[in-house]
């Protein structure tokens, strides 16, 4: 079995203002990374850092399509990339479905522990990115260890 995973959650916002809450640097410091280098542009590898992990974290976009679709490749344990989709499918004017998929891992131990693990996070990145745009608050504000 291929470690992989999609989780979804519905913001109540339109599209194009969550996909932009994703993408652009200040608005993603608001809810989920403690900062960013730059903007998710294709083509492009910025650095993603987290209170709760030393160091930056290397994202390197493959795939922006404007509020539809953003593809990148990250670390995982063990010195290899996995990929993540983000998905952001408009359900009318005013809400958005947001799926993000995972893939990648390797079919060890370490690769499922990884995935599960990630899982969670996405999962919890999304209700932190409704807590931001539906009502103006920053869930990890004071969770970092």
């Amino acid at each position: 079995m291929e470690p992989k995973f999609q989780v979804q959650l519905k913001i109540q916002k339109p599209a194009s203002e969550v996909f932009d809450a994703v993408v652009n640097p200040k608005k993603l410091s608001g809810y989920f990374v403690q900062s960013a280098s730059g903007p998710l542009v294709e083509g492009t590898t910025v650095q993603w850092r987290f209170a709760e992990v030393p160091g930056d974290t290397d994202v390197i976009v493959r795939q922006v399509v404007r509020d539809e679709r953003i593809v990148f490749e990250w670390p995982a344990e063990g010195g290899y990339n996995t990929r993540v989709e983000m998905l952001f499918e408009p359900l009318d004017a005013g809400n958005t479905m947001v799926r993000i998929r995972e893939s990648g891992w390797r079919q060890d131990a370490q690769g499922f522990k990884s995935s599960y693990d990630n899982a969670g996070g996405w999962m919890h990145m999304m209700a932190c990115l409704k807590a931001f745009l539906e009502y103006g608050i920053n869930l990890r504000a004071g969770g970092a260890l």
